[in-house]
């Protein structure tokens, strides 16, 4: 945006702003509610500009597993149920698997022959022995976490040193290196796995919870797997009955 356009959007001059930018006026609170809301900043960018400016942050981060959050953790419970015998599992900002429902364990499982996996979806998906070998479409499904991780990366020391991570896995194309800046994310991203002659085809929905006024529900992403093709939808159920 520019300093124009900024100030339009918050209703301010551009007089004001400038002398803001330049550090030749102190903003107020009510200035960083402005610019940040003009700017549709998360809470946690927020929190760091009222920091900065010398200012208590104004939202607060409570883990999911503190009390104040059982319903909510009862909420997400129920839509991980809802999506059975179909995989769904909830992650936060630096893509630790919190939360899964037994679909995901059921066919992750199968597919892994009980090996171990990482609790974090980016390692599951560059680690050579985790999903890595089982994705069929691996370099499409990993390029396109790579420019997620990337634009995360840009204002997130967390992020970065994840991206340096998953970076530093065999085979991983030199070009994911650098940031692919303008590159449009797919519509629907699906993802084929393959053990032997078994496909498995999945496309994901995403929940996010935006109208939160807490920095851990507004960066928790709940993603439902659904099948693609009805063999795909028969393995799941097939795998769900043999538990019964």
């Amino acid at each position: 945006m520019s300093q124009m356009d900024l100030a339009l959007e918050a209703g301010i001059s551009t007089r004001h702003l400038s002398y803001v930018e330049t550090g030749k006026a102190r903003p107020s609170r009510e200035l960083i509610a402005l610019l940040a809301g003009a700017l549709d900043m998360p809470m946690r960018d927020r929190n760091a500009l009222l920091v900065v400016a010398g200012y208590a942050p104004a939202y607060r981060e409570t883990a999911l597993t503190d009390p104040q959050m059982a319903l909510m953790r009862r909420a997400i419970a129920f839509i991980l149920a809802q999506q059975e015998p179909y995989p769904a599992f909830v992650v936060n900002r630096r893509w630790d698997v919190l939360m899964a429902n037994q679909g995901l364990g059921r066919v992750f499982g199968w597919l892994r022959d009980g090996v171990q996996p990482h609790g974090n979806i980016m390692h599951q998906v560059f680690d050579p022995t985790d999903m890595r070998p089982f994705v069929e479409n691996w370099e499409e499904v990993a390029g396109d976490l790579i420019r997620h991780l990337h634009h995360e990366a840009a204002t997130d020391r967390t992020s970065r040193a994840l991206l340096d991570e998953v970076l530093a896995y065999p085979d991983v194309p030199a070009r994911w290196e650098r940031r692919e800046l303008g590159a449009t994310p797919l519509p629907l991203m699906t993802v084929t796995f393959r053990k032997g002659d078994r496909r498995l085809t999945f496309f994901s929905t995403l929940t996010t919870f935006g109208t939160s006024r807490d920095i851990t529900l507004e960066e928790l992403r709940v993603e439902c797997m659904f099948p693609a093709d009805d063999e795909t939808a028969a393995f799941c159920k097939a795998l769900a009955d043999q538990d019964t």
